[in-house]
């Protein structure tokens, strides 16, 4: 493929142009996996799009799988104070998935290996991503174990600290001791997904969550009926060591294939740590994403039994299409990190841009069927069993809340990665969520009085929109040079299209009784409604799915032909 020439290389940021890539500089045809044929796919449009798809299949089998759990966890146990203690205790897995799977260690590993593979294609003496799993993998398993013995032995005060108003704090101590061996089984977890993700390895980290979700709800229907909801807490334990193994095989065979097959590595290189200002900022700003939800069960704490059931279960279906969302930049960060890797500005920018069109597009989509069909979605999902028809209704008005966030959660999720998509510690990110973690905390203080959990919802919907128009402000000499104007002008086109089709969706979804029907009803007109108001706008993730179903129609034919 053809390297598009990159900018001038700045100095003073995470970009710099190694001498190796000359060539690329210079505008010559450079293979992208020059020197590791074999090893790598090439990040093609087309392969992206089926790595996309594969992921995408894999994420909403694993989320459809989360709604089971959570349907049995509503059936079994209701959304009273048994239910709460658990999700107090699940802060420690919610925790562990965000900075060990999600964002803290995938944000430092995949610019790393990333490195170390280009590092490889350049022939570089030894294996440098042997190196680099040699330097960090057993540091980071010790300090997993040493967080999870922590865990365990401090139990007691962390239910005090995230939850002091809890009725049953006991068994929250029980159901935490559980989850507490997540520390370990998610820091193996994340790395695998990590190191393969910068192989473009997707099929493996994508499966992680069907395993995890397949342990919890068999720990539930296995154990509930001796253990009661600690039963699910047995069951995180065991899904968190089924994302492991899951993940094993596909690493091991990686590892082991190394150099193009006949090559014999040259040289020997030491074992490479992780540069520890990246892995400080990167787990900082982890931590402080993750707050948001310490914040809720905090103040949740203190209201009548089940506040904290109804923001768990709101939040959970709300944030769906943000995960789908996410799933583009997933897939894509690998291919941002090994530009930058090789100097290539130009790549990396125009690749991040695209990816802000196409998860703007998605999310916003999604939060259109949320606010207009919440009741629908709510009552199919969890009313039966212990769940009644008062906790529907509650939890549909908190998920309506939480819903306006979304836009803001998928561009944090976006740009947070090219602060760190350079393999260089920056500290802006942790700043700009500081400020929305600030913002989060004054609203949902001043508002869990006079609003109860609507209050709370719309403190964490303002805190991460203030977090996103802070990353976006700061883009330029710290990240990936986007243009800035640019992407709102383009963002602005979604979002006039996603209101307009939840007035018309909502409208719709109330016309019917049957939730069913509703929601049938509902998500149709916000589905075309949406599509077609944006293509008029010239919304560019719309017009390129257009283009793209147009293509596929179009070879569809010739094929028949």
């Amino acid at each position: 493929m053809t390297v598009t020439p990159p900018r001038t290389p700045r100095t003073d940021g995470p970009v710099s142009v190694p001498p190796a890539r000359s060539a690329a500089r210079s505008g010559e045809t450079v293979p992208e996996t020059a020197g590791e044929a074999g090893e790598l796919p090439a990040a093609s449009s087309g392969f992206l799009a089926k790595a996309a798809l594969v992921t995408a299949a894999l994420s909403v089998a694993g989320a459809l799988l989360g709604l089971v759990r959570d349907q049995a966890l509503a059936r079994l146990f209701g959304a009273g104070s048994d239910t709460d203690a658990f999700l107090v205790a699940w802060t420690v897995p919610e925790f562990a998935a965000t900075l060990l799977i999600e964002d803290g260690l995938a944000f430092a590993l995949i610019p790393a290996f990333s490195m170390a593979l280009a590092r490889r294609s350049q022939g570089a003496p030894g294996d440098p991503v042997r190196a680099l799993v040699a330097g960090t993998l057993p540091r980071l398993s010790l300090a997993f174990a040493a967080v999870g013995a922590l865990l365990v032995g401090a139990a007691p005060q962390v239910v005090d600290v995230l939850a002091p108003g809890l009725p049953d704090p006991a068994l929250a101590v029980d159901c935490t001791r559980l989850t507490a061996t997540c520390a370990v089984s998610f820091g193996l977890a994340g790395y695998c997904s990590a190191a393969l993700r910068a192989h473009r390895r997707y099929v493996a980290p994508a499966a992680i969550y069907v395993a995890y979700n397949v342990g919890i709800v068999t720990g539930m229907f296995v154990l509930g009926g001796r253990w009661g909801v600690r039963s699910a807490a047995a069951g995180v334990a065991v899904g968190g060591v089924l994302m492991v193994l899951v993940q094993l095989p596909s690493l091991i065979g990686q590892l082991r294939r190394g150099r193009t097959a006949g090559e014999a590595p040259v040289g020997h290189e030491e074992p490479r740590p992780l540069d520890t200002a990246l892995l400080t900022t990167v787990l900082l700003f982890a931590l402080c994403r993750q707050s948001q939800t310490l914040i809720e069960r905090f103040l949740a704490s203190q209201l009548p039994a089940g506040a904290i059931s109804h923001l768990n279960y709101a939040q959970k279906v709300a944030q769906m299409p943000m995960i789908l969302s996410v799933m583009v930049c997933t897939v894509t960060f690998p291919v941002v990190a090994r530009a930058l890797a090789e100097g290539d500005a130009e790549r990396a920018r125009s690749r991040v841009e695209r990816d802000l069109a196409l998860a703007s597009c998605i999310v916003l989509l999604g939060t259109a069927a949320v606010v207009a069909c919440a009741p629908q979605i709510v009552e199919l999902l969890f009313q039966r069993g212990a769940f009644t028809a008062r906790d529907t209704a509650a939890t549909a008005g908190v998920m309506r809340v939480y819903a306006l966030g979304l836009l803001g959660q998928t561009l944090v999720g976006v740009l947070v990665r090219s602060y760190f998509s350079g393999g260089r510690g920056s500290w802006y990110p942790v700043g700009a969520m500081a400020g929305g973690i600030v913002v989060t905390s004054w609203i949902g203080a001043l508002g869990v009085g006079p609003w109860g959990v609507y209050g709370i919802a719309v403190a964490n919907a303002t805190g991460i929109t203030v977090t996103a128009l802070l990353l976006l402000a700061g883009m330029g000499p710290r990240s990936v040079p986007i243009r800035v104007r640019g992407v709102l002008g383009e963002l602005s086109r979604p979002v006039r299209a996603a209101l307009v089709a939840t007035l018309a969706g909502a409208f719709a979804a109330a016309r019917f009784a049957d939730p069913v029907q509703g929601l049938a009803a509902g998500g149709l007109t916000v589905t075309v409604v949406f599509l077609l108001v944006g293509r008029a706008l010239r919304a560019q993730g719309i017009v390129s799915a257009f283009r793209s179903v147009r293509s596929a129609t179009r070879k569809l034919s010739h094929g028949r032909s």
